[in-house]
């Protein structure tokens, strides 16, 4: 897995690039397809995963399968910490 750090669109501050890393090498991330109609190219995933230090990160990337380009990243609301808990609890 490659992460392209060059420009992004968003600010590193509340986040490192290495937390954003670790909540997708996260053995329960949730990647995320939205609803609607996208080609390849112009597909969006979301990410909730956790950083080794448990920290709850919601990302919104782009992959083509082999490098990865992170367009947003932040800590996890409240509804999504519920959210990505349920959903590991009901893949148990």
């Amino acid at each position: 897995m490659e992460f392209d750090w060059i420009d992004t669109p968003f600010k590193l501050d509340q986040l490192k690039p290495r937390e954003i890393e670790e909540s997708f090498e996260d053995p329960f991330a949730l990647k995320l397809l939205p609803d609607g109609d996208y080609g390849d190219t112009d597909a969006r995933y979301f990410n909730l995963g956790r950083t080794l230090s448990n920290r709850g990160v919601f990302s919104v990337f782009w992959t083509d399968g082999k490098n990865f380009r992170v367009i947003l990243a932040r800590p996890m609301t409240g509804e999504e910490e519920a959210f990505y808990e349920r959903k590991n609890a009901e893949l148990l």
